[in-house]
């Protein structure tokens, strides 16, 4: 079994797409409120700032992906992101799941050095701190050997379909809409994109590929 936390998301629907076209059919798709993508998923339905609640949606998986969402709301994330987080690492380690935590690039300096694996954490703002403190959260737990887990980073990801990102809210569609497209930063600025399905396409292949555990992966393209 296969797990999907937040598999409501642009990601995590692309990741079962990707997850059952070439790894496995047994998918479950946990959220609120849950929706099949293909006839053969379990859906399930979790609030995970609940620790029972999370506990039961992980048992019986072998691989669970991270990939919640919350609104943009820094008071929101403060409060519910380490504790949901909290919660699958327990149910992981309880329940012998491998953990593949989908993450984002916030907690890098914002600066032109180019972004390795190995680069250090310089949060600057509320939710790049709770984003560093979550990746710090995965890496403490493999590090204690409480679970086999690994990150699989992402930059700033666009398309497909209703993709709520800044580069599709405020370039793509705006251009579809016939409006001038608002680029919030440095338009002369090198700048890395990910499209989503290939960000959703990459997580699955690591997650399935055994020795990829134990590390920190930015995401391909391909």
């Amino acid at each position: 079994m296969q797990t999907i936390l937040g598999a409501n998301g642009q990601i995590g629907t692309e990741l079962a797409k990707a997850v059952h076209a070439n790894y496995s059919k047994d998918l479950r798709l946990v959220s609120r409120s849950p929706k099949k993508i293909h006839a053969s998923d379990e859906v399930y339905s979790a609030d995970l700032m609940n620790a029972v609640a999370a506990s039961d949606a992980i048992k019986g998986s072998d691989i669970v992906y991270f990939t919640v969402g919350l609104p943009m709301d820094s008071d929101m994330w403060e409060d519910k992101f380490p504790t949901i987080l909290a919660n699958v690492i327990d149910a992981c380690e309880k329940h012998q799941a491998k953990l593949v935590f989908f993450d984002n690039t916030y907690m890098y300096p914002k600066t032109a050095e180019p972004q390795t694996e190995s680069i250090r954490f310089e949060p600057k703002g509320r939710k790049s701190t709770v984003r560093a403190d979550m990746a710090n959260q995965v890496l403490n737990a493999m590090q204690q050997q409480r679970i086999t887990a690994m990150i699989c980073r992402a930059p700033e990801f666009y398309g497909a379909d209703e993709t709520q990102s800044i580069t599709n809210t405020l370039v793509f569609d705006n251009i579809k809409a016939g409006k001038a497209a608002k680029v919030p930063l440095n338009a002369h600025a090198k700048r890395s994109l990910i499209w989503a399905p290939d960000a959703s396409r990459a997580t699955a292949l690591l997650g399935n590929t055994p020795e990829a555990y134990g590390q920190t992966w930015h995401l391909p393209i391909e």
